[in-house]
């Protein structure tokens, strides 16, 4: 094996030389003399037997002789004095930009300039001086061309993944309309009370608030290998799975959303005491078959995912509240083996027949090993009652028909009331308390009904605040410690 790849390899070095400039030019040079030497070597013996037809045989030979002698050392001198200046003059130049041009390949840019004598030839001078320029023009056009490759890489990685702008840049495939089917996991998140919080705050200080949310969430989806899909206000869509498919695309997912949700506690921290409102965010995971690529038209064209995994997802997160990460079952499936969950609950959508059944995630086990932040600190509550309207809210609009409530129980961030007629578990509700005091009109206050029991005393709904203005909170509370500590 080694002597036939040695043998390969004296064949390509043989190839190799007998194509180099300093051969040809020698070996043709010598060919070439030693053809004009025979002519004239055999034109004086034939002349010589024309002029003197009694010459003898030993006569000729011993002048051919003479004459091939004559040859050679003509031949020697002309090769070793022809030799050196063909070195000079042009083998030892070419053979250097040959030179020059493997290291050039290598990716050493010194190897833009060579040095030559002052005395080569003006073809050669010439032809150093284009490649120089050519070279510079190739560098040049190179480097421009990367430096725009990567500024589209990174400005369209700020709208989209930078994943996906891989993906998109490096395939053929990348610029035209279409998809393939892929089964991927999908995260859906969302700031509870959002629109009410965006009228109470101006918009430059919302705009702050929002930034600094997505910044740290955008962080956390992207530590975990996630691709940001969408930013739409306050909302996230993140799509675990492509443009790489791994088998751990749905433990990424939890694990990302529990991070996200213990990150937002940190968060609000900082936010209290910058003044900013507090903010409470539901997530809602799913996983099954969309299909992915450009979508739209040869004018307008975005990458997405688009399927019925895509609308349960969005549905799920729909019947989170603040705090609460919410898997479908196909999700559950593929995680189960590491989850901490809550009772399983089973839900009627529009538009599909069968329940949907979700799970509430507490916990993911190793190697993640996170489990939502609790918080601990006591929490009053009190018996007030307080009379109320309120309106079912489906597909984020006001459904028309009040509903008369009066609350039974108060906390900082739940309300049990008694609701006719009753309202079904994990509704919406637009709720409004039909008084004014001590000069103060409450807002709307947004909640979800988290669940309803049947009591002696009628039907009992358990509601959690989903958005409040900060004036309404403040009151309410004073009126709970008040409750709870009278006389103080």
């Amino acid at each position: 094996m080694n002597d036939k790849l040695e043998n390969t390899l004296q064949a390509d070095s043989a190839e190799i030389k007998t194509k180099g400039v300093r051969k040809i030019l020698l070996m043709g040079i010598f060919w070439r003399i030693l053809i004009i030497e025979l002519i004239l070597l055999v034109w004086s013996l034939y002349y010589r037997v024309i002029s003197d037809p009694h010459v003898q045989s030993v006569d000729l030979f011993w002048y051919s002789m003479r004459i091939t002698l004559l040859v050679a050392i003509i031949i020697l001198f002309v090769m070793v004095t022809f030799r050196h200046f063909l070195n000079k003059k042009i083998i030892l130049p070419l053979e250097s930009i040959s030179a020059s041009n493997r290291r050039l390949r290598d990716s050493d840019s010194t190897e833009l300039y060579i040095d030559l004598p002052d005395d080569s030839p003006n073809e050669i001078q010439e032809i150093i001086a284009t490649r120089k320029e050519m070279l510079e023009t190739i560098l040049k056009v190179s480097e421009e061309r990367l430096r725009l490759t990567n500024f589209i890489r990174d400005m369209f990685g700020r709208y989209l993944s930078k994943k996906i702008v891989d993906s998109i840049l490096e395939s053929p495939e990348g610029h035209k309309i279409g998809g393939r089917r892929e089964t991927v996991t999908i995260l859906m998140s969302d700031i509870r009370g959002f629109t009410s919080l965006s009228e109470s705050l101006e918009p430059e200080r919302l705009v702050q608030l929002l930034n600094r949310y997505l910044e740290r969430m955008s962080k956390i989806i992207l530590d975990y290998d996630g691709i940001i899909d969408e930013i739409i206000g306050d909302s996230i869509m993140a799509v675990f799975g492509v443009p790489e498919k791994r088998d751990t695309d749905p433990q990424r997912a939890v694990a990302c959303a529990l991070a996200m949700q213990n990150a937002l506690v940190d968060l609000n921290n900082e936010f209290t005491r910058q003044g900013y409102p507090y903010l409470e965010m539901g997530i809602g995971i799913n996983t099954g078959n969309v299909i992915v690529g450009n979508i739209g038209s040869e004018l307008r064209m975005k990458y997405g995912v688009v399927g019925a995994a895509v609308n349960t997802a969005s549905r799920i997160e729909s019947n989170t509240v603040g705090g609460q990460v919410m898997i479908g079952e196909s999700t559950y499936h593929l995680v189960k083996d590491l989850v901490t969950i809550e009772t399983p609950q089973a839900i009627m959508m529009k538009g599909i027949k069968k329940p949907l059944i979700t799970y509430l995630v507490k916990a993911i086990g190793p190697p993640y090993n996170i489990e939502l932040d609790v918080i601990t600190e006591v929490k009053l509550e009190s018996h007030l009652n307080l009379p109320f309207s309120c309106w079912k809210v489906e597909d984020k609009k006001i459904v028309d028909g009040a509903i008369s409530g009066e609350t039974i129980l108060l906390s900082d961030n739940m309300i049990t009331a008694t609701v006719t007629p009753p309202l079904k578990p994990l509704a919406d509700i637009k709720l409004v308390f039909d008084f004014c005091v001590e000069a103060h009109c409450f807002e709307d206050i947004y909640a979800k009904v988290l669940s309803v029991e049947n009591t002696k005393d009628g039907t009992v709904h358990h509601l959690q605040i989903t958005a409040i203005d900060h004036k309404d909170r403040e009151l309410l509370e004073k009126w709970i410690r008040e409750a709870s500590y009278p006389g103080h």
